[in-house]
């Protein structure tokens, strides 16, 4: 992938917890950091859109179905 130079502008006391996430080794550079927090947002607007679209299209899960899913949820976490 190739990338591209922008500009943005963070509030400081913002800016001072994401150098403080390269200093310390959890994220390899700003670029990085920001380019990781885009992409969860993306992700997260993409399955947003999916959800609403299945709502829209079947309604909300019946009160029997979100027991069924808590149940097997559950399970799957032991």
């Amino acid at each position: 992938m190739t990338a591209a130079k922008i500009a943005i502008t963070l509030p400081r006391p913002l800016l001072a917890k994401v150098r403080g996430a390269v200093k310390s080794g959890r994220a390899g550079s700003v670029s990085a950091f920001v380019a990781q927090a885009i992409e969860t947002r993306v992700r997260e607007d993409s399955l947003q859109n999916l959800v609403d679209d299945l709502l829209a299209e079947h309604g909300e899960p019946s009160r029997e179905a979100k027991a069924w899913a808590k149940r097997v949820l559950t399970q799957k976490r032991k």
